[in-house]
């Protein structure tokens, strides 16, 4: 066996307040923007540090554990909790939002010996796990299996026979609020577990490292942090004319609860949210009608993943479309009356046509959540609602200036309005302040939709790649494989699906994968790190798979590919084991 060491020297960026003697190693020398990637510790004569307060080395986490309770249990044997305070803080840092993205950021804190504190005025999980991807990942679970029962041929060719299937609506309903129930318990007793403080109320920042919270009714606390991190997520964004009854017209918020399934329903918007609950309402019997401002449908996908999508999820299923148009109004089902939806050209806003349905959801995405927060008292000013930030996510006031000691992650700042973003970015922010450079590479962010089959995405599409070589003038290639030539999805009998690389052909750069396909939201994760990694084609071609996996889809993309071999692999160098 080899193991592999890589070196990443990047100079020091120490955040505002950063402490000069974060995490000494052995023999006292100090990270100082040095990262260790794929090596043992023991390869470098390293020894594992003995926590100050008992003089015993914690123990490693148990495999097998996930993060946050491999982590609690370290904390306990090693008889750590949630650290001291920075001297004249009440806390090390002060988070106000405990969504996905204040979760992540509480979780490494605290692990970094930061005295944490989390600000939540409604529930712990936000809106990720309370009103979105988690309850709607229980609903698409039930839509992917009334499909394969629905699917008489498929069955057929497996020589299965299944008759008469069927569902129960509060059944349903009563899984994905239990999903969310268990998720959230997960998430606040991991905190807790970790020694956060959960601070219920409103947070808002009243100056430079001050923060107030409270319930209506009952009297403000004052809290001081050396830091903090706005985490308020967002909410469904409504358009004008629109009126919502939470029944017959409804967002995202009240869909996830399942009350009842129309027969026939418009989803104002194909984006993700849009795309996912098609898959969900046709598999349990309903109608679709799409409404689309832009031209064509799933605006946002690469337009070669798009077509191929609008082939497999939309033309074979009960959902016809209008694009290039508004919704100008929709009025509510009353008194016997179909709920109306009144169409106008997108561009020169001429009256199109008058839809009647039994519901409508509008799905027309998201709006962060940033009212409140009390940025006035810092002289922030929004845009569009969102903090502005650096690349570095701290916040910047009216002038352009840097606030000191303040960040945002999440929606709130509109940089990648992903769950998984959010976490990531909160991450980011907690390696500055313990004096660790970190700066987050948002094109290795993989996106996914969990329709069936699902589709997922890295980096650029074809056009954005296209734009980019021409104005820094280099050559863009492109690979593309099929789930037909791979062996795991032909057994499953799922062989319809597409993979396309983007890349550039002189130095071996991905610049954006797009699958299409059986388990796409799993196999993207290779890609995303690769570019996270920078790790070149020159390298993946010559990665072992296992045989027979879906993973192979990519080992056949990468394979494909036509890159300069003299270009050197990579900065890694084997060590013998």
């Amino acid at each position: 066996m080899h193991s592999a060491i890589s070196l990443s020297v990047a100079a020091p960026f120490p955040a505002a307040g950063a402490r000069s003697d974060a995490f000494p190693l052995a023999g006292g020398l100090r990270p100082a923007g040095i990262r260790f990637c794929g090596l043992r510790r023991e390869a470098l004569g390293l020894r594992r540090l003995r926590s100050p307060a008992t003089g015993r080395i914690p123990p490693a986490p148990a495999r097998g554990l996930p993060r946050t309770v491999a982590a609690a249990a370290a904390a306990a044997a090693a008889g750590a909790g949630n650290g001291s305070p920075a001297s004249g803080f009440d806390y090390d840092l002060v988070i106000i939002g405990a969504g996905v993205g204040g979760h992540g950021a509480a979780v490494h804190a605290v692990e970094n010996g930061l005295k944490t504190a989390i600000i939540e005025g409604d529930v712990v999980g936000g809106t990720c796990v309370n009103r979105g991807c988690v309850p709607s990942k229980a609903l698409l679970a039930v839509s992917g299996r009334m499909r394969e029962l629905h699917d008489e041929h498929h069955l057929k060719s497996l020589g299965l026979k299944v008759s008469s299937p069927g569902y129960d609506r509060q059944g349903v309903a009563d899984h994905a609020n239990n999903l969310v129930s268990n998720i959230r318990s997960n998430l606040t007793n991991s905190m807790k577990a970790l020694g956060v403080d959960i601070l219920t109320g409103v947070g808002t920042v009243v100056g430079t490292q001050k923060v107030r919270y409270g319930k209506v009714g009952l009297p403000d606390k004052e809290i001081t942090a050396r830091d903090i991190i706005i985490a308020t997520g967002s909410v469904p964004f409504v358009p004008n004319g629109i009126e919502i009854d939470g029944k017959t017209v409804f967002t995202s918020d009240h869909a996830l609860k399942l009350e009842w399934v129309p027969d026939w329903i418009a989803i104002v918007g194909s984006g993700y949210i849009g795309l996912e609950f098609s898959d969900v309402y046709t598999a349990l019997g309903s109608e679709v009608t799409f409404v689309e401002a832009l031209d064509q449908l799933m605006p946002g996908f690469d337009p070669e993943i798009g077509k191929l999508a609008q082939r497999i999820l939309i033309n074979p299923r009960k959902i016809d479309y209008h694009t290039g148009v508004f919704a100008k109004k929709i009025t509510p089902a009353k008194d016997g009356k179909p709920v109306l939806i009144e169409l106008i050209d997108a561009k020169t806003k001429e009256p199109k046509d008058t839809l009647e349905v039994d519901a409508a959801l509008i799905a027309t995405g998201r709006a962060p959540f940033t009212k409140g927060l009390g940025l006035e008292n810092i002289n922030v000013v929004t845009q569009r609602g969102f903090v502005p930030v650096d690349e570095r996510m701290r916040v910047m006031d009216a002038n352009g200036n840097l606030v000191p000691h303040l960040y945002c992650i999440g929606d709130a700042n509109g940089k990648l309005m992903l769950a998984h973003a959010a976490s990531a970015q909160g991450i980011s922010v907690v390696e500055q302040l313990c004096g660790r450079d970190n700066v987050l590479n948002h094109l290795s962010v993989p996106a996914a939709c969990f329709t069936h089959p699902e589709i997922s995405m890295v980096g650029l599409t074809e056009p954005q790649a296209r734009e980019k070589a021409e104005k820094e003038g280099f050559e863009i290639s492109v690979a593309k494989t099929s789930f037909k030539a791979n062996t795991k999805a032909l057994a499953e009998n799922e062989g319809e699906g597409f993979a396309k690389l983007i890349y550039r052909p002189d130095t071996g750069e991905i610049l954006g994968v797009h699958i299409l396909g059986l388990h796409a939201a799993d196999l993207i994760h290779e890609a995303s790190n690769a570019i996270a990694l920078g790790t070149r084609l020159q390298e993946l071609k010559v990665a072992v798979h296992a045989h027979p996996t879906l993973s192979e889809v990519l080992d056949e993309l990468f394979k494909s590919t036509k890159v300069n071999a003299a270009v050197s692999r990579s900065i890694n160098e084997p060590v013998a084991a």
